[in-house]
């Protein structure tokens, strides 16, 4: 059942700094309970719980650490329909996207607790000490990762469990060994509460400490500044905006002591079709674009917001076949009427600009917060000339750029600022084009893909989801996939420490069965 508090090292805690009302955005109708948001001292609560539990949790054997992911996993589980019905409420997403994102979420969970029973995450390296050493002896030097500290960690608005309350930012944390705040997003507060409950029985069931994690709710940016600017606070996890991103990156820097900010905030993820890709198969490749693009909404951060071709056989064809697709689509309901109202605000500033022209609309939908989806398109020299023809619209909108040869297509790709994603549709006899475009991609963005469509973020080991600059605010750094725990970790190095005091992940025998770099060579020494 639902209470509307929030939850604090172990403990519910009515917030009494205003109230925070779910929405059913397909009826803009509020949905109980109330919730009540918390203040700067709630803030302070937090922290300081997180930061009693922080030294003891980080040391955690890894087999324990392992099982509270697995339990956490299995708490979200167990919340059965209840929690699915509830994000089906607030979000006016279908039962089936959200399954699949449940299980996405538990899949995450499960992922990074085989990451933390491997222990190879703490990457132990020893060298050996070499007293006979001429000229100079040689200490013994030995090297782990340890995790950072207390983590604020922001839901995200599009997904609402995937990334948000137990989403990828959390679990990578807590797998690092860190405390986890998070900061619940105001459109789906039913929701991150029944999450939140099913990771604080998981922490109780695990005999942890109770400031693992805690849950707040807030009005405005008044709680989530506080929490970035806390001193108990090591790193901050982020999906949001760049405006907002922003912010929390300056507040970060600002403080006594800065920390990192992991923040994925906008990306157009821009869509190459090769010349010989376009000749051969121009309707099939539109057809596609046009379901990546409208897909739930287009509400995802790898949505393919731009379509680049070179003036030839198959652009024409290419058009018509996005077009119909995109005249056939009913307008689907948006997450929340802030993501809805920007979405019309960029339409409406495509469909005014003198250098574009509209391609298609969708069709009208009958429900609150619903616009059809837009097709436009451009030249490439308009889209450099005017930036504002490269800023994201979040929603199921895009631009297709017209190129007038290879060259001005390698022109756009070196001047567009970094993504998340860059797409190729190529044949063989594109390859040698790929060639030269295939270093500026790397360049630009975090994942590279072939022949296929952005949209969807596979959970595993080798996918990067981050990207330069204004994709992400660090771009060495991953958001999904197991990659993504490096964020919450930093090497310390131990000088001749004796056996007794040595962390048992670099100790003599290797006690763990660990993968270690001893003297340079890795094995399990």
């Amino acid at each position: 059942m639902l209470t509307g508090e929030m939850l604090i090292g172990g403990v519910g805690v009515r917030g009494t700094a205003g109230e925070i009302h779910g929405f059913n955005p397909a009826t803009g109708e509020s949905v109980p309970p109330i919730f009540g948001a918390g203040d700067a001292a709630d803030v302070d609560r937090a922290c300081e719980s997180a930061w009693s539990a922080s030294d003891h949790y980080r040391e955690t054997s890894l087999v324990s650490r392992a099982a509270f992911l697995d339990a956490a996993a299995s708490e979200i589980v167990a919340c059965g329909d209840a929690l699915i019905e509830r994000a089906m409420l607030e979000t006016g997403l279908p039962r089936a996207r959200l399954l699949g994102e449940r299980d996405r979420t538990v899949a995450q969970l499960r992922l990074f607790a085989d990451v933390v029973r491997d222990g190879g995450f703490m990457e132990p390296r020893i060298d050996a000490a070499m007293p006979e050493r001429r000229p100079q002896p040689r200490g013994d030097y030995r090297q782990r990762h340890i995790a950072l500290g207390p983590v604020a960690v922001f839901g995200a608005s599009n997904f609402p469990l995937a990334f948000s309350v137990a989403g990828g930012d959390t679990a990578a944390a807590l797998a690092a060994g860190c405390p986890v705040i998070v900061k619940a997003h105001s459109a789906h507060p039913g929701t991150s509460e029944l999450v939140g409950r099913a990771l604080q029985r998981a922490v109780a069931a695990c005999g942890l400490p109770a400031g693992v994690f805690s849950l707040l709710f807030g009005n405005g940016a008044d709680i989530g500044a506080a929490l970035v600017a806390h001193h108990r606070i090591a790193a901050v996890g982020f999906t949001g905006s760049r405006a907002a991103g922003r912010a929390l990156m300056a507040i970060a820097a600002a403080r006594v002591e800065p920390i990192p900010v992991y923040a994925e905030m906008s990306s157009i993820n821009p869509v190459y079709a090769l010349p010989a890709a376009l000749a051969a198969r121009a309707a099939t490749i539109g057809r596609g674009f046009a379901a990546s693009v409208t897909l739930g909404a287009g509400q995802f951060c790898t949505n393919p917001g731009l379509f680049l071709a070179i003036e030839g056989p198959g652009i024409e064809e290419f058009e018509a076949a996005a077009a119909a697709e995109f005249e056939s689509t009913i307008a689907a309901t948006m997450l929340s009427s802030g993501i809805h109202a920007a979405f019309c605000a960029g339409v409406q500033r495509l469909s005014h600009h003198e250098r574009v022209k509209v391609i298609a609309r969708g069709r009208t939908g009958a429900g609150a917060n619903q616009t059809p989806p837009a097709l436009f398109a451009t030249d490439a020299a308009s889209l450099l000339d005017h930036a504002v023809l490269q800023e994201e619209v979040f929603g199921a909108a895009s631009l297709v750029v017209r190129c007038r040869d290879a060259t001005e297509m390698g022109d756009v790709a070196e001047r567009l600022p970094g993504q998340l994603t860059a797409t190729l549709h190529l044949e063989e006899a594109d390859v040698p084009l790929a060639r030269r475009l295939l270093p500026v991609l790397e360049r630009k963005a975090g994942r590279i893909a072939v022949n296929g469509f952005p949209t969807g973020v596979e959970v595993c080991h080798a996918m990067v989801h981050g990207g330069p600059f204004p994709a992400t605010s660090d771009g060495r750094s991953t958001s999904v996939g197991s990659l993504a725990i490096r964020r919450f970790l930093r090497p310390v190095c131990y000088q001749d420490l004796p056996a007794s005091l040595v962390p048992v992940a670099i100790a003599d025998g290797n006690p763990l069965g660990l993968w270690r770099r001893l003297n340079g060579e890795l094995g399990k020494h």
